[in-house]
């Protein structure tokens, strides 16, 4: 489907090809401090072992490997992310990304660069000599795709009997080796009813995080019905319930939904998501490259912003037109008049999968804005995800080594709080010592853990770091 980005009424119109011009859309969002490359989430291959009903990629074991980027390529393109952000989270997904031979390379490759480096899997190749390679090559976490702890139910929803069964042991594993991990579920009709228990039982099981996907319809997941409005906010207000009840020990949140963050708004004024700086983050903070080098705005949404075949990453990042609309372009419909609009937006994607228009509104949001357009509500804290901090007190090299460590899109938030704490304390310096004290002021209130988003790299420590008796970038795993 392609995109008209003609204007009207303010806001882009999808009735056919990529205009050539755009309108010149300067604003905060377009400053480059914003427009940051935090998250890159690379689909390093199209094959799989499994062949999910909802995969936006159509993966599956018929794929060949011939038109992925190469390896010596995969290095060319980390080093141009690397250009634009030092810093990024990169996130190799498929696919099923363990099925390249060459995965541990790249993401060595990535992380000795500086990249904070998880990997996006099905969890059903986790062996414990795959996990301790994944370690080796740096690699800090894995996100895993757990839909139900009903076999029945995820083995058929992914096509693949005894998947389930497989990635339930590839958990217990991870914890055996303390290597962080995500859980992903997409609801359904079939599986809402289970959230409780799954975000119960990831809580026990040591998951740093549980994001619940709702359904874009593209990819396979096209011939799929989402959730009706009135059930996506059910399973927001749900959500938001669950991330105030395990608020400290793990964070869970809606994907493709950004709905709730009204219900965090109005409900959770304390809440760590709060210091997410939303409207949808699609070519604005995050972005998506294909198995071919495709950069596209997210993976829900296939329009293409450039070539790295063709083009460098930054000039992509850059000058790529969609992305200018993304980040300065007004909403439309009920999206663009709502109060929310900043904190919320709607689903980029949703919009476009629907009529083409990905600057439309989210019809699977359920809330109606008065008429008008309404002042927005306004910002929450002082420094949200994604900005840099601002640093008043000496820090000692050591200290400012592991902050730089830690990924660009919480190194604001964290810095910032290490020094509130250190002011409030009464110290004169932020030390090693002194970050060893204010884990609960993380971003997110990891007491008795932090997550790999919060910690630095071990392979980037310096010796004195090494030898100062304080070493917190193991993560404490513990089944609670």
């Amino acid at each position: 489907m392609g995109t008209n980005l003609s204007m009207d009424a303010g806001h882009a119109v999808g009735v056919g090809p990529l205009q050539e011009t755009v309108p010149d859309l300067d604003s905060p969002r377009g400053d480059p401090k914003i427009a940051m490359p935090h998250v890159i989430a690379w689909n390093i291959t199209r094959r799989c072992n499994l062949a999910c009903a909802h995969c936006y990629i159509s993966a599956g074991s018929w794929h060949e490997a011939d038109s992925e980027l190469d390896t010596k390529t995969c290095f060319r393109v980390i080093d141009e992310i690397l250009a634009v952000n030092p810093g990024p989270l990169l996130i190799l997904s498929g696919g099923e990304p363990l099925v390249r031979e060459d995965l541990e390379e790249v993401a060595d490759y990535a992380s000795q660069q500086g990249a904070t480096v998880v990997v996006g899997t099905n969890g059903t190749g986790l062996t414990d000599e795959r996990i301790g390679s994944l370690m080796a090559a740096g690699v800090q976490g894995v996100a895993l795709s757990i839909d139900s702890l009903n076999p029945q139910y995820h083995d058929r929803f992914r096509h693949g009997e005894g998947a389930l069964s497989e990635t339930l042991a590839a958990v217990d594993r991870l914890g055996q080796h303390e290597l962080d991990f995500l859980v992903q579920v997409s609801v359904t009709k079939g599986n809402r009813s289970e959230l409780e228990n799954i975000v119960a039982w990831a809580d026990e099981k040591g998951a740093v995080c549980v994001n619940v996907y709702f359904l874009v319809e593209t990819g396979r997941g096209a011939g799929m019905q989402g959730l009706k409005p009135d059930e996506n906010e059910e399973i927001l207000a749900q959500l938001c319930d669950l991330q105030r009840e395990y608020q400290g020990r793990m964070m869970v949140r809606s994907k493709c939904q950004p709905q709730l963050m009204r219900h965090v708004y109005e409900r959770d004024h304390d809440s760590s998501l709060l210091n997410y700086q939303t409207r949808c983050p699609c070519g604005v903070q995050y972005c998506r490259i294909t198995p071919e080098g495709k950069v596209t705005p997210c993976p829900y949404m296939p329009e293409v912003a450039g070539d790295l075949t063709e083009r460098t990453f930054g000039d992509i990042w850059k000058d790529a037109k969609i992305f200018k609309l993304l980040r300065n372009g007004d909403l439309g419909g009920k999206c663009g008049r709502c109060e929310y609009r900043e904190v919320c937006g709607g689903c980029r994607a949703r919009a476009y999968a629907v009529d083409g228009d990905f600057l439309g509104p989210d019809l699977s949001c359920a809330y109606e804005p008065a008429p008008g357009v309404a002042p927005t509500v306004p910002v929450t804290r002082d420094v949200m995800y994604g900005e840099s901090p601002t640093l008043s007190l000496p820090w000692s090299p050591e200290a400012e080594s592991r902050l730089s460590s830690i990924p660009s899109f919480v190194r604001g938030v964290v810095g910032t709080r290490i020094e509130k704490f250190a002011i409030e304390a009464g110290y004169d310096q932020v030390t090693l010592e002194v970050m060893s004290e204010v884990r609960k002021g993380m971003p997110i209130d990891f007491s008795k853990r932090m997550p790999f988003f919060a910690r630095g790299r071990p392979g980037k420590l310096r010796n004195a770091e090494r030898t100062s008796g304080v070493d917190e970038t193991r993560p404490r795993v513990e089944n609670r």
